[in-house]
């Protein structure tokens, strides 16, 4: 089921009308605890087991690490937690990578090893809420936050729907104290909500499917012909294809939960906008960032070791957080090319990071980072490492020299006319997040704007493909 079909509009009316019920409140929690669960089933019914296994261990093991009167009853249960969560996620997802690897690196060797068959599908969404849960079990572990007595609290926090498949990934911190108290969507929350929830089906149906997929499906063709125009026009689209896909879907997440009367955190702020990489990174999937630097980054010592115990801290987060996206090398390259620049991006700036002065510095700045930015994304959505060498080759010069696809021209123009178009709106109403620009706009120029989406979305919208942070 995925928020961009008539399946869901129906599904989320039902459960909105329940929750807006005079039903008593704990039974709103538990239908709408029921209802996230047949939203996760709808994919694949059995992966439901993977998904309680990990509700039910945490909750345990963060009510165990509570009770325990030594240190080292309180490390067994977070190694009991991080290794029941990490090695459901290590199996499902990774299996097949390792085994792949070992077969070829063994052949290297000489020694020829045929693996098994390890075909298994991949549970959606596994990445998420498997950081979900262990955020909670972490910060039980640290002190930082009390194990949740409600097994209802803990399992919607894990499983809310609007979240649970892609994000953002939501601390417990956060979400479990919205349980305390009876949640209903006030008119402006259903008013705001609804809005968010349309100009995320336009960025995702409009913009990313029906506009910018078709011309990077033709770019980025295994074993093809990649010419320097295609490759970078393709590769432009793509760049405005995920953010549009992705700031879509994370921009319906918010909006379904505030119908509800619940609140998300943003999980994107202007990242094309940004200024460097460690700017790209507090604008770019905030939630997974932030998991990120709080649970891998300063634990392995952040940058409180000295320049190069901070450069490899640096690297090793980027490098985990490319194979967190998927089980292939051309992943754990995307990251470590962020990795990279992050590093040289510390080296230039010292201690003392500034803000541009001028213009042209700061043109400079976007500019350059929106461009390497590009660069990396080809390692992304390449099928293949072949793929991507090929492009990236074709890109810097050694491709074909003449374009096969006239169409992607113009759609690259829309994927960087829009983007341009939405710093420009940003400057224009001196906001950052959109929900400010929103506000700052006059009720009809906002209700123009929805209505003519809502329009393109009907003529022009982009069929009913899955989002593409679904795979991860």
């Amino acid at each position: 089921m995925v928020f961009n079909s008539l399946v869901f509009v129906v599904f989320f009316a039902v459960v909105a009308a329940f929750h807006h019920s005079r039903a008593p409140w704990r039974l709103k929690k538990l239908v709408l605890l029921a209802a996230s669960w047949a939203f996760y089933g709808a994919w694949n019914p059995p992966f439901l087991l993977l998904l309680w296994a990990s509700t039910v261990l945490d909750y345990y093991c963060a009510l165990a690490m509570e009770k325990a009167t030594s240190p080292s009853r309180r490390k067994f249960f977070i190694g009991l937690s991080l290794v029941g969560n990490l090695g459901m996620l290590a199996y499902f997802k990774y299996g097949k990578f390792v085994v792949d690897n070992v077969a070829a690196g063994l052949g290297a060797l000489g020694v020829h090893w045929t693996p098994p068959a390890f075909d298994l599908a991949l549970p959606v969404g596994i990445s998420f809420y498997t950081f979900h849960t262990l955020s909670y079990t972490l910060d039980v572990y640290r002190g930082e936050l009390a194990a949740r007595r409600s097994l209802v609290d803990f399992a919607m926090a894990v499983s809310f729907f609007p979240q649970l498949v892609a994000g953002p990934i939501m601390r417990a911190a956060a979400f479990l104290p919205q349980l305390e108290t009876e949640k209903r969507g006030s008119r402006e929350q259903w008013a705001n909500g609804l809005t968010l929830f349309v100009i995320g089906l336009f960025q995702k149906m409009v913009l990313a499917d029906g506009i910018l997929a078709p011309a990077v499906d033709g770019a980025f063709v295994p074993d093809g012909t990649h010419s320097f125009v295609d490759s970078w026009l393709g590769t432009l689209a793509f760049s405005g294809q995920i953010f549009f896909d992705f700031a879509g879907y994370s921009l319906c997440a918010l909006g379904i939960a505030r119908c509800l009367g619940f609140e998300l955190m943003d999980n994107f702020n202007s990242p094309y906008g940004a200024i460097g990489f460690s700017d790209f990174w507090r604008r770019w999937h905030i939630s997974l960032s932030t998991w990120l630097r709080d649970y891998l980054y300063i634990p392995l010592g952040g940058n409180r070791g000295g320049r190069r115990r901070t450069d490899i801290n640096l690297m090793l987060t980027m490098l985990i957080g490319g194979l967190w996206h998927g089980a292939s090398w051309a992943f754990v390259v995307w990251g470590g090319l962020h990795g990279i620049y992050l590093v040289i991006e510390r080296w230039v700036r010292g201690s003392r990071p500034t803000e541009p002065t001028s213009v042209v510095t700061f043109a400079f700045g976007i500019t350059a980072t929106y461009v390497l930015t590009c660069f990396t994304w080809v390692f992304f959505r390449a099928a293949d490492f072949t793929t991507a060498w090929e492009m990236v080759r074709a890109m810097v010069g050694f491709g074909t020299t003449l374009p096969g696809q006239t169409s992607s021209l113009v759609r690259a123009a829309v994927s960087v006319v829009v983007i341009v178009g939405m710093l420009w709106t940003q400057v224009r109403y001196r906001k950052h997040h959109l929900e400010d620009i929103l506000v700052a706009m006059s009720p009809v120029r906002r209700g123009v704007m929805l209505g003519a989406m809502l329009f393109t979305i009907a003529i022009v919208g982009g069929g009913q493909r899955a989002f593409i942070y679904f795979q991860f």
